[in-house]
């Protein structure tokens, strides 16, 4: 078995394991910037590959939508106002 197919084994298993035994989903896997590139994945099983300089070569990290780091990712949207409610006379019945 190539090292690429042992890698990509790894990395399913270990979001399968995560997303049985977490409440919240898997969002993204992160690996070294260098692991990334030679690689050459995008997406593993729909995940975002995230480059990410502290994590050694041969190494990933499952990102955990519960997980708090995540915060600082999120987009920002601007809410919509609610409309103005206008009471409106109903005539009555004789």
């Amino acid at each position: 078995m190539s090292s690429e197919a042992k890698n990509l084994e790894a990395i399913v298993r270990a979001v399968e394991q995560h997303d049985r035994t977490c409440e919240y989903p898997a969002t993204a896997v992160r690996m070294n910037p260098f692991e990334v590139e030679r690689l050459g994945w995008d997406t593993i099983r729909g995940l975002p590959i995230h480059p990410e300089e502290r994590i050694a070569t041969g190494r990933f990290e499952v990102v955990c939508a519960g997980d708090d780091s995540l915060l600082e990712e999120e987009e920002v949207v601007e809410a919509v106002a609610p409309q103005e409610l206008v009471p409106v006379q109903v005539p009555s019945r004789p």
